[in-house]
């Protein structure tokens, strides 16, 4: 893709995507992150494109500014940990370790970011192990196998080879949020499609589930604003 920068107070760089199926130029915000992205028709100019941007000036940063800058992991900084904001702090021995709200990090500064990765992937798969087996056997219905990766368009998939995929950052949000999420993907090994009964088997197997949809909606953003390095 190229770029081009719309000056101003910020200056939004925004992605020039070519399509030969788009009729007229369109502008998207990414939910997920904040980036802007301009598809245009194979017959537009770029100073046509340019110019589109520059009309809509105002609506992009409304939404742009929306986002705050990214979150680099260092000693004293918060993140949220199964919901909880937990602090990162200097740590001894080899082990990272929670005690309370601190999540004491051994080793040096700039590996700061991939330790405290790793610890949450840790943990990440052991609960979403544990959640995806308990949904599992609810239905009778066996997985077979389980991924986890740093996914920005989706918080699950279940293939049709009946193969689980989460984002590991499920386990920064609360609990609730993370086995709705299970019991989603699990739903899938019995309904590939999101149809009334897919909905109706999600809530057999986890119970009232608008709330945790809510939160992924208003707040899942957030769990993208940290940055660790890996």
């Amino acid at each position: 893709m190229n770029k081009l920068i719309l000056e101003g107070d910020p200056p939004v760089e925004v992605l020039l995507r070519r399509s030969s199926r788009a009729k007229k130029l369109s502008l998207r915000v990414s939910q997920l992150d904040g980036r802007v992205t301009l598809t245009v028709p194979r017959y537009a100019s770029e100073r046509e494109a340019l110019g589109f941007a520059r009309e809509k000036a105002a609506w992009l940063r409304g939404h742009v500014s929306r986002f705050e800058a990214d979150i680099v992991p260092t000693y004293g900084v918060e993140l949220p940990y199964e919901g909880q904001m937990i602090r990162l702090e200097a740590g001894t021995g080899r082990k990272v370790l929670l005690v309370n709200d601190v999540l004491h990090v051994p080793g040096a500064p700039e590996r700061l970011g991939a330790r405290v990765a790793a610890f949450l992937k840790e943990n990440a798969r052991v609960r979403l192990t544990g959640a995806s087996d308990h949904y599992a056997a609810l239905l009778g219905r066996d997985f077979s196998r389980i991924s986890l990766r740093d996914t920005r368009s989706r918080w699950g998939s279940c293939s049709s080879e009946r193969a689980l995929m989460y984002s590991w950052r499920l386990i920064m949000a609360p609990p609730e949020v993370l086995d709705y999420v299970a019991a989603h993907e699990v739903a899938h090994l019995q309904e590939m499609n999101h149809s009334r009964a897919f909905w109706a088997l999600v809530e057999q197997l986890y119970g009232a589930h608008a709330a945790p949809r809510r939160w992924l909606r208003e707040h899942g953003t957030g769990l993208h604003k940290f940055r660790f390095g890996n």
